[in-house]
């Protein structure tokens, strides 16, 4: 299907001299996401347009409150829109019931979220391949091997999460996202629960896989060093986009960062998943909204 188009300001432009940028993978149009009612409703997306091209790492940034988790939940279905549109890969999520809707994110979507989300009693191999299973298929043998070479677990398959370290037990929580091929990855504050030695190699096979796989994968952080591995940076302000930037450093992110005023964690808006295993989520089913905060 034909794309609607994105306003020029917002639309995922190239810089002077530099090659387009692919298809988009994901395409926003005019998000409008509220929480409450009356006086107490908050504005978490305020027409929020932006288009993700296929291969390329972004990142999205943003004060606390200012809605960047949302934007990421409801971009991966796992939350719906007051208006506008989501399409990934060409489909419009608003268009499916609640069983196409979940077949689409077992096929097409991989999450990464702060929490590893590990079933304890499975080895390393078997928590990779749980999707599938889920789903009623099998791995293909080639690329399970290229993305367990990708993340150098190869001598940690038989492991279970207990045996492995933090940056390990994240990176098979990658594993899982990529092994379905999946049209885009999205990835929650990916190293928030790692040290800075873990988090540095888990952001260097993120953008390995973006290298090398050619995946495509949309994290949000707070962390200026994490978005710094990206092609790209978004930055949200009250629900609204405020730029973005290319090639981006850690001093351009700050200096960035320092122009947008600060705001407070919207009242009424759902928490980030950062709990025990979320079975619902891995079997394509928006996960529980208890326990969440919007970032």
């Amino acid at each position: 299907m034909q794309l609607p188009t994105v306003h020029p300001v917002l639309r995922d432009a190239t810089t002077a001299g530099a090659a387009p940028d692919p298809e988009p993978a994901v395409v926003a149009v005019g998000l409008v996401k509220t929480y409450g009612t009356g006086q107490a409703a908050v504005r978490a997306l305020d027409g929020v347009s932006a288009e993700f091209a296929g291969g390329r790492f972004t990142a999205i940034m943003g004060p606390s409150g200012s809605g960047k988790s949302t934007l990421l939940h409801c971009l991966a279905g796992l939350d719906t829109v007051d208006e506008g549109q989501v399409l990934v890969g060409g489909t419009d999520l608003a268009g499916l019931s609640d069983k196409r809707l979940t077949a689409l994110r077992r096929s097409t979507i991989g999450m990464v979220f702060q929490a590893f989300n590990l079933l304890p009693t499975l080895t390393a191999a078997e928590n990779i391949e749980l999707p599938l299973r889920i789903a009623g298929r099998r791995a293909e043998p080639d690329w399970f091997g290229r993305v367990v070479a990708a993340l150098d677990l190869g001598d940690r398959l038989h492991h279970r999460p207990s045996e492995l370290s933090g940056g390990q037990q994240q990176r098979v929580a990658i594993a899982r996202a990529l092994v379905t091929s999946p049209v885009v990855v999205f990835a929650d504050e990916p190293t928030g629960n790692l040290d800075s030695r873990s988090g540095g190699e888990l952001l260097a096979f993120l953008r390995h896989s973006v290298a090398e796989l050619g995946q495509t994968i949309v994290m949000v952080t707070h962390d200026p060093v994490a978005a710094a591995h990206a092609d790209r940076v978004l930055f949200l302000a009250d629900g609204r986009l405020a730029g973005e930037l290319r090639a981006p450093t850690v001093d351009t992110i700050l200096d960035r960062l320092k122009r947008l005023e600060p705001g407070g964690a919207p009242r009424g808006a759902p928490a980030e998943a950062t709990g025990a295993l979320d079975t619902g989520a891995l079997n394509g089913e928006r996960p529980a909204r208890a326990g969440r905060r919007d970032g």
